[in-house]
């Protein structure tokens, strides 16, 4: 018996995980094709969702992470966005993907998008793993989703409660929450 058996409900398990990411990684290619990606991964929660999408992606790109925070280690928002670690090179003129593990009320990703568009890029888009769109409190475009879910408080690949659980290699439901 692992260690999550009791705790986690899989909602999405790691082969459709899996499946989508390469779905998406393809998609991905074909759309920026001849032209330099940046990928620019949302710390902490989509660290497993940009390394696995960033090798799906079959063209030169760069890495770069920033971490944003709005939860401080709750399971709600606290509607107060923080940059917590920026990006060490600059990103006028770039082509910036933002990769994100999920989207739910929209407010940390409309300030993020909000403050990388000051920065001059040639372009910025955003994937995102999971969309949760009864909590939306702001409306936001995702150009790659990964699945779209209830409002469930979830686990894995990632995403954490109280910053464990992130190392599930799918997506699950903390029963109970």
């Amino acid at each position: 018996m692992a260690f999550y058996d009791s705790e986690v409900e899989v909602l999405i398990d790691e082969a459709r995980l899996q499946a989508r990411v390469q779905e998406l990684g393809a998609q991905i290619t074909r759309e920026y094709a001849g032209r330099d990606l940046t990928v620019l991964g949302i710390l902490k929660g989509s660290v497993y969702f940009v390394t696995d999408l960033t090798r799906a992606i079959d063209l030169p790109l760069q890495v770069e992470f920033m971490g944003v925070s709005s939860y401080q280690g709750g399971t709600e928002t606290t509607g107060e966005v923080r940059i917590t670690t920026d990006v060490s090179k600059p990103l006028a003129g770039k082509d910036v993907l933002v990769v994100e593990d999920i989207v739910d009320t929209g407010l940390t990703m409309q300030f993020l998008l909000e403050n990388l568009r000051a920065r001059h890029p040639r372009s910025i888009k955003l994937a995102t793993l999971l969309e949760k769109p009864a909590r939306a409190r702001a409306k936001i475009h995702i150009d790659y989703k990964g699945f779209v879910i209830d409002d469930v408080f979830v686990v894995g690949y990632g995403l954490d409660y109280g910053e464990k659980l992130r190392n599930l290699p799918f997506i699950g439901r903390v029963k109970g929450k």
